[in-house]
């Protein structure tokens, strides 16, 4: 199915449809859930083509490759043995960094009181089978385009307006998912806290016009350095920024801290009244840990803010971390 309009300039040219395709900047992902590998098949040969599949033939399996994968849609059969369909759908939604996921059940049952239960549960829409494939493609790009622009909308909401990372408000909410992420995997998460070095001299000497263009000219630059699209950047307050490294221990996150110090510093911002470099710098204060007993995603900001202030006590321009 070519996604393409008519023509510029024909003769009843429709607008160009919503590319998903250039939204995602990838190819949209999908998980079909079935027992029988048959109907999973037929669904396969559905959107194989301009799709990235994934599959699973369990309730359990299928929530492990929510987790893993990130599908933007799930196809879910209701009948399944152990755990069915809507548990499986109950558990995503009940879940925090699954909850957003649009969930179609495709399913035998036609009844409207399986369907009702379904919608219920909080699926998006409900699919008979057998199944018209041009309807099934139909509907599945329906809501992955309101998935999609729901999530640009969110974004809006979370970025801030200054400096265009993420607010503080995003941050409080991805990092408590990322600490139970990584309590639940076993793995480390690494905090930073930065600093723009003796900002209140640089807004007194020149200006506060010249003082937002500064955070704006750091930010872009932290963000630059980041590796990985789970690695997160946003303005934490004033001038200081918090960066969140999921599956990140102590010595990695330093190394990133001194590109990032380095690149600061490389942009040359004049900042006559520094007492540490005749440019603007920055301190950054890191933290990291594998999340055990009764430790939280306060303990490791307030771990993370003492790292801080002991690289700034010692001297500024450089990064002081601790692994908890």
């Amino acid at each position: 199915m070519s996604w393409l309009s008519p023509a510029s300039g024909s003769p009843g040219a429709a607008p160009e449809p919503f590319n998903l395709q250039q939204q995602l900047g990838r190819r949209p992902r999908l998980l079909i859930v079935d027992d029988q590998p048959a109907n999973i098949q037929a669904l396969y040969q559905v959107f194989a083509q301009d799709h990235q599949v994934f599959m699973a033939t369990s309730g359990a399996q299928a929530l492990q490759l929510c987790r893993d994968k990130q599908p933007d849609l799930l196809l879910l059969d209701i009948q399944m043995p152990g755990m069915d369909g809507y548990e499986v759908c109950r558990q995503i939604k009940a879940d925090p960094e699954l909850a957003a996921l649009p969930v179609v059940f495709v399913t035998a049952h036609s009844d409207a009181e399986a369907e009702t239960r379904g919608l219920d549960m909080g699926a998006v829409d409900f699919i008979s089978k057998p199944f018209s494939p041009a309807v099934v493609r139909a509907r599945v790009r329906a809501h992955l385009t309101l998935k999609v622009q729901s999530d640009l909308l969110r974004e809006l909401v979370f970025v801030d307006g200054l400096t265009g990372v993420y607010n503080r408000r995003h941050f409080d909410e991805r990092l408590a998912r990322e600490f139970q992420r990584a309590r639940r995997q076993g793995s480390s998460l690494a905090l930073m806290m930065i600093d723009v070095d003796y900002f209140k001299r640089f807004n007194d000497r020149y200006g506060h016009l010249a003082g937002d263009d500064g955070l704006r000219r750091v930010a872009a630059t932290l963000k630059a350095q980041l590796k990985r699209p789970a690695d997160l950047l946003s303005r934490f307050g004033g001038e200081e920024f918090a960066c969140v490294l999921p599956d990140t221990e102590l010595p990695g996150a330093l190394a990133l801290a001194d590109e990032m110090g380095a690149a600061v510093q490389a942009l040359g911002i004049a900042h006559a009244d520094s007492d540490v470099a005749p440019c603007l710098t920055i301190s950054i204060g890191v933290a990291a840990l594998r999340p055990h007993g009764t430790l939280g995603p306060s303990e490791l900001v307030v771990a993370a803010d003492e790292q801080l202030y002991l690289a700034k006590s010692g001297g500024r321009r450089r990064a002081s971390g601790i692994t908890l």
